[in-house]
């Protein structure tokens, strides 16, 4: 998603505008009114009406993903069905507990006080989601918005229309519009959404649009979650399993066609094990999406970039590589009309070329070797903290080295991409690949302020108060050397 420039917001016609802004105000208006009623009972219905529509729709969700960019129906029911369904599972059952004031002990200094941590519903909230996992990131927020007592309208992105508009209509069978609105729309319909004085907003998309996003949030003072990305490295040690290392890297890169925002960017592989490695990714990729370039092509289990744009950008970074030195190992195989781009493995990777500066978002996986991992780790402490990273080793020691000495958002040992499937899990990033972070009680949290309430019972703290007589302030000194 593209946030508009002033010049752009001219596109939203006035109606369209009067229709966001009595959107808003209507949610506004019911939030005020649901308040302190909106139980745990209620919660847990609008759940499982929820899980509900995307059952009943699930043949229409995987022809939209097809519509839209070829989506294979096994990875729609994994990678968008699957974390949204399981996620209210895991939300309704944990729910309960969630919701339920904390009691917080008290210091010496309050003694004679009871304290509470209550979670209460922010308000109002928008969840701006992405064109390469349509569903998954439009309804994976809107089950932590509604667990945790929030409206919210949800932008889903203009890049995949025919998702976009199921979205919508799960969403106006499932809802009233007061409670959850679907505004379809472009980057101006965007901005007039974060023109609004919403009490947080959920967003999911590049770095880049995301500083756009907190920009235009910070106006109004609003919350925001960012999950973002960067380019996730892999490391693949010299005692790591190969076949496994290349079985994992493979599907973890090449899935949704590399447009997943935790894909592995790059790899670096031990100098001692290079030749063998290499050799094993281009039999997975085979294996899996065909033995010829003609049978990857017709596959049914391989994605298409999702428009002409961003194919063109893709290709630019292979034609680029290739201009300056690079070498295809496997791929390298594009076709303008369907938006295809191979399965493409690239060596004799150099820092002037932009796939060693831009995020791929695609299905291009450069292989770099290395001998020292010290001079990795340097590598990946002089960019950006990316959103994963995933080390390949049988060694432990070796793993938590990496760990240990880098910053990331998640890190996954001997797997790839599978942590966002864990509901037990924080899913964020670290400055540049995000702020916040969601996924079970932790995207509980993120929709929910953590409102602090004390009791007075039976406490002493007003004989600290003025007037401050002689034998005031020697209590007060005694409470400063004694608390201090």
């Amino acid at each position: 998603m593209q946030i508009a420039t002033q010049a752009e917001v001219g596109v939203t016609n006035v109606s369209a505008i009067d229709s966001i802004n009595s959107t808003f105000a209507a949610l506004q208006r019911a939030q005020l009114e649901r308040r302190g009623s909106f139980t745990l009972e209620a919660r847990i219905a609008q759940l499982d009406k929820l899980r509900d529509a995307i059952k009943r729709y699930e043949s229409k969700i995987i022809a939209a993903c097809a519509a839209d960019f070829r989506k294979p129906a096994p990875e729609v029911k994994l990678t968008e069905l699957l974390p949204v369904l399981q996620e209210i599972r895991c939300t309704k059952r944990h729910l309960r507990r969630w919701m339920r004031p904390k009691r917080v002990p008290a210091s010496i200094g309050v003694l004679g006080t009871k304290s509470y941590v209550r979670p209460e519903p922010k308000g109002v909230c928008l969840i701006i989601a992405p064109w390469n996992y349509p569903l998954n990131l439009s309804l994976g927020p809107l089950v932590s918005a509604l667990a945790a007592g929030n409206g919210a309208i949800i932008k889903p992105s203009e890049m995949t229309p025919h998702t976009s508009k199921v979205i919508a209509d799960i969403v106006a069978e499932t809802f009233p519009p007061d409670l959850v609105s679907v505004i379809e729309g472009d980057a101006a319909v965007a901005q007039q959404l974060l023109a609004l004085p919403f009490d947080h907003v959920f967003f999911t998309g590049s770095p880049a649009v995301g500083k756009l996003v907190m920009e235009a949030a910070a106006k109004n003072l609003t919350s925001v979650t960012l999950e973002l990305g960067g380019k996730s490295p892999t490391i693949v040690g010299p005692s790591a399993n190969i076949k496994k290392a290349a079985r994992n890297i493979v599907w973890g890169k090449f899935a949704n066609n590399g447009q997943t925002c935790i894909a592995p960017d790059h790899v670096f592989v031990h100098a001692s094990i290079a030749e063998q490695f290499n050799e094993a990714l281009r039999i997975e990729i085979r294996r899996v999406y065909g033995k010829t370039p003609e049978a990857q092509k017709s596959t049914a289990d391989y994605c298409r970039i999702v428009n002409q744009r961003h194919f063109q950008r893709v290709s630019n970074l292979i034609d680029d590589a290739k201009a300056k030195g690079a070498r295809i190992l496997e791929g390298g195989v594009t076709d303008a009309e369907d938006n295809y781009v191979s399965p493409t493995l690239i060596s004799n990777v150099s820092s002037n070329m932009e796939i060693s500066r831009e995020e791929l978002f695609g299905p291009i996986l450069p292989v770099i070797e290395f001998d020292d991992i010290d001079s990795v780790i340097n590598k990946i402490n002089d960019n950006p903290k990316p959103l994963a990273l995933y080390v390949f080793d049988k060694n432990k020691s070796f793993a938590q080295e990496v760990i240990d000495r880098t910053s990331s958002g998640a890190v996954g040992v001997n797997l790839t991409v599978v942590h966002f499937l864990h509901p037990n899990l924080p899913f964020g990033g670290v400055n540049n690949s995000g702020i916040g972070a969601t996924h079970g009680e932790y995207g509980f949290r993120a929709f929910s302020h953590e409102k602090a309430l004390m009791e007075d019972k039976h406490s002493f703290i007003h004989l600290l108060f003025p007037p401050y007589t002689a034998w005031i302030r020697r209590l007060i000194d005694a409470a400063v050397r004694i608390l201090s």
